[in-house]
């Protein structure tokens, strides 16, 4: 599920949205939120020790002006120029428990970026892009002179390299030392002898990674990261945390808002999907749904186009016919099964008119038996995820091939045209039998939060929708059509959450931009 982050350093540099997981992952209320400032007065810095060792979290007193501006104190890291940096960012070590759970243990360091606002600074606002993870640095040098422009006049934009994801990423944070790479998703299990096969090539897979660090390699989920949010928070002095998080990045939102929901500010989650459901095989269902409505969509389109007006029943057919004796396709030597070319599909949907011609075209080839025209241009031929060193301790795997199956019948009842591709039901396939065990499961949000503001295109609006309905005031800036997050292409939706950011004025719901 992790996108190349050399292809979100490219995105970032041309001001498209940022990419995040492999199948794009994927009430409100219109009554306003105070438009107060975040504060009047500047944030400085206090020199410390190059490196900042935080201890574990303990509850902060904060006073009424802190309550009421977000400024606490000045924080306690020791900013210098970055490496190599050509934009004004500074850069500070920070030292973390790796396990957040024995204070005392051993440390990691998280190098934490900060681009200085450009006019008095009101507070700071965290940023994260997904990834799973990301080097958040370099990105944010990437975006100084775009994304950043107008809020950085109000505040200072802070990030980090997230944990684990170092050297290999162009991270500076302590890295995970281990190859990671991308494999072709596993086909679903034909018996248990099968699902046991492929639970110890899973594990096998796994442990010449784990075998490297394995107490890191059990501490990089979400929540991992979300607590490594709540000790930059700290650090920086901040009595609340203003977070920005896109794509992968949301779900490290979604973990914070669980874990310390007392210490939120104001938080966007863009382009993401909801982690915050009491029953996640539902999610996995609309998910399944939304691929659906994807290809619904060129469906529609096809049947007003006399090329294509019988393409749904033709779809059918191939996709039946590929899983019963998978497709060739001729020119790179290769077949695809019914799954391959429905994750395909979906893909070429999502990206909206300017693709379905092809993919009109494309369907008609395979019909006539040859599906070349569904083989990736570049990268890997077949549907594929990486090391899931984050998405297996925050997702659930199936225990059993029942289980599995039960999932695939419930997706593909959902979704008779998309079946179970591009979902976590295949996502996670690769975790089956990884050996650390699932240790931040979905789960709903707590009550007390400020309201949230979300943010999507198609697809992704409707299951932010899911995460922040849970939070009375909240409100989704919806896009109706194709793209992955809004705020660096999106100048309407980018206008609203700079507001809420600063003013924590929320738009009206059910704005669409």
């Amino acid at each position: 599920m992790l996108t190349s982050i050399t292809v979100a350093l490219s995105l970032l540099s041309a001001g498209a949205p940022v990419p995040g997981p492999g199948a794009p992952l994927p009430g409100t209320s219109s009554r306003p939120v105070s438009s107060r400032p975040v504060s009047s007065r500047p944030v400085s810095s206090q020199p410390v020790s190059p490196a900042l060792v935080l201890p574990a979290h303990r509850a902060d007193a904060h006073g009424a002006d802190a309550r009421r501006t977000g400024i606490r104190r000045a924080g306690t890291l020791d900013w210098r120029p970055c490496p190599g940096d050509k934009v004004g960012m500074e850069c500070a070590d920070l030292q973390v428990p790796v396990d957040w759970h024995k204070p005392d243990g051993r440390r990691i360091t998280l190098k934490v970026g900060r681009l200085p606002a450009t006019g008095a600074s009101e507070g700071s606002l965290l940023v994260a892009y997904g990834g799973p993870g990301a080097p958040g640095i370099a990105m944010t040098q990437t975006a100084a002179h775009g994304w950043w422009t107008d809020l950085r006049r109000r505040m200072d934009i802070v990030t980090w390299d997230t944990r684990g994801y170092g050297e290999q990423f162009g991270g500076l944070s302590t890295g995970l030392p281990c190859t990671w790479t991308r494999l072709p998703l596993p086909a679903f299990p034909a018996d248990d002898a099968d699902f046991g096969r492929l639970s110890d090539a899973n594990r096998g897979y796994a442990e010449s990674c784990r075998a490297k660090d394995p107490e890191l390699f059990a501490h990089m989920s979400a929540a991992d990261h979300a607590r490594d949010m709540e000790a930059i928070r700290k650090a920086l002095g901040a009595a609340k945390l203003s977070y920005y998080g896109a794509s992968y990045a949301g779900f490290y939102g979604q973990s914070y808002a669980r874990l310390f929901p007392d210490q939120v500010r104001a938080m966007v989650l863009d382009g993401t999907w909801s982690h915050s459901t009491a029953d996640y095989s539902d999610e996995l269902v609309a998910m399944a749904r939304s691929n659906q409505e994807a290809l619904d969509r060129f469906f529609d389109w096809c049947a007003g186009d006399g090329r294509c007006r019988d393409a749904r029943a033709q779809w059918r057919r191939l996709v039946a016919r590929a899983e019963r004796d998978p497709v060739p396709a001729k020119r790179a030597g290769i077949a695809y099964t019914g799954r391959d070319l429905q994750a395909f599909a979906i893909s070429a949907a999502r990206q909206g008119v300017k693709a379905w011609p092809k993919l009109a075209a494309d369907i008609r080839e395979a019909s006539a038996g040859d599906a070349s025209g569904f083989v990736p241009a570049r990268g890997l031929r077949y549907p594929d995820q990486s090391t899931g060193v984050t998405e297996c301790a925050d997702w659930p795997r199936p225990a059993n091939r029942s289980e599995l199956e039960a999932t695939i019948a419930r997706a593909r009842r959902a979704a008779p045209d998309a079946g179970t591709a591009n979902t976590l039901a295949t996502g996670t396939l690769g975790c089956i039998g990884w050996p650390v065990s699932v240790t931040n499961p979905p789960a709903p949000l707590p009550k007390g939060l400020p309201p949230l503001l979300g943010a999507g295109a198609w697809g992704e609006s409707d299951a932010v929708q899911r995460v922040v309905r849970q939070v009375p005031g909240s409100v989704v800036i919806r896009h109706e059509g194709p793209g992955h997050t809004l705020y660096g292409t999106n100048t309407c939706a980018r206008a609203h959450m700079n507001r809420y950011l600063t003013d924590l004025a929320l738009p009206p719901a059910r704005t669409v931009c």
